[in-house]
């Protein structure tokens, strides 16, 4: 019987595999380094389906503020494992997400979902998320120069 439960260290090695299939594929030591970060935060949950001591699925959750917004609750990350997929996985984790968010006084839940994959669209708007913008995403490392003077 699958439970929804907060994660645990032990189990980087099996969120390490569903980063893989969700297209982030990462080292097993970076990810018990960044789960052993969030583990302890106020701010922070990442909540895994798990079987046993299978993982069928996680999502992660944090609390967001900005100077723009109001305080919101966010899902980083959800990916539910390809042989689990359509068997209401996803909608348990975003339903133990959202629940999260409630408990911490949060009433506005925000998720981003790349433009690769048009099923997790579906899947949003399925469970009543609307969608409020598109954007891009850009990244730069610090520790390089742009060449500008």
């Amino acid at each position: 019987m699958t439970e929804i439960r907060p994660a645990r260290a032990a189990d980087a090695p099996s969120l390490t595999r569903l980063l893989t299939q969700l297209g982030y594929p990462s080292e097993l030591d970076a990810v018990t380094r960044r789960l052993t970060g969030i583990l302890p935060s106020a701010t922070q949950q990442v909540l895994v389906a798990a079987d046993g001591s299978r993982i069928d699925g996680y999502v992660g959750v944090e609390r967001r503020s900005a100077l723009h917004d109001d305080e919101r609750a966010e899902i980083t990350g959800l990916v539910v494992d390809a042989a689990a997929r359509r068997s209401g996985l996803g909608r348990a984790l975003v339903a133990a997400a959202e629940q999260w968010a409630r408990q911490h006084g949060l009433h506005t839940i925000v998720v981003r979902s790349n433009v690769v994959r048009p099923e997790s669209h579906l899947f949003y708007a399925g469970i009543g998320y609307v969608r409020t913008s598109t954007s891009h995403s850009y990244r730069k490392d610090s520790t390089t120069t742009t060449g500008r003077a």
